[in-house]
């Protein structure tokens, strides 16, 4: 990692990433990002990742399969919405968001959710700042959701979107989602091990 590492002030505006998920250094592109951002979020502030989709329908489940990963890496400091097994989702978005605002004290939440769109970007993982729009591909009316978002281009947009979703490969979903899963912790273990190291040469010191 070649990312200074501040957790004394607010995270800064986020520069928009795109990569395709099969390059091969994707892990590490994307794993900077993500501390660099991370590595910004004043301590005392929790961070909470909502994976939003279903797992009813292949294109929709990139959101739940990131998280059904991300809960079996165990880690510490994050706190985790949106598996397989207890999707967020259209029916219970909002109820979700409003328990999380009134369980934590102002959340830095990172919203993790599919998309359609142009057919040269399909495969493509995407990091931006502020919130995602679920829903908005087809036509439903849902709060948007996070400080900044990761979405996956699953597939083309713009005709037949519930149709297109229903059939979007699960291989493609799982790639994407195993990359994204990944990326989370090996950014989130190098924050570990930089704070470890900070607080001894502390004591050292």
């Amino acid at each position: 990692m070649k990312i200074s590492f501040h957790r004394d002030a607010a995270p800064k505006e986020i520069e928009n990433l795109k990569i395709l998920h099969t390059e091969t250094n994707i892990i590490e592109v994307l794993s900077d990002k993500l501390f660099s951002i991370l590595g910004q979020i004043p301590p005392q502030q929790p961070v909470i990742i909502i994976c939003v989709g279903t797992d009813r329908s292949t294109g929709d489940s990139l959101g739940p399969l990131v998280g059904t990963q991300l809960k079996k890496y165990s880690i510490d400091g994050i706190h985790l919405y949106g598996t397989l097994d207890q999707p967020v989702h259209a029916m219970n978005l909002k109820e979700t968001l409003d328990a999380i605002h009134s369980h934590y004290n102002n959340p830095y939440i990172i919203a993790i959710d599919a998309c359609l769109g142009q057919l040269t970007s399909v495969g493509c993982i995407q990091v931006g700042n502020g919130p995602v729009k679920p829903g908005a591909g087809v036509n439903k009316e849902l709060p948007p959701v996070g400080n900044m978002h990761i979405t996956g281009i699953v597939n083309v947009g713009g005709f037949m979107e519930y149709f297109v979703l229903q059939n979007t490969r699960l291989s493609l979903v799982m790639s994407m989602s195993e990359v994204i899963a990944k990326s989370f912790y090996v950014a989130l273990s190098h924050i570990k091990r930089f704070a470890a190291a900070t607080s001894y040469a502390r004591i050292d010191g």
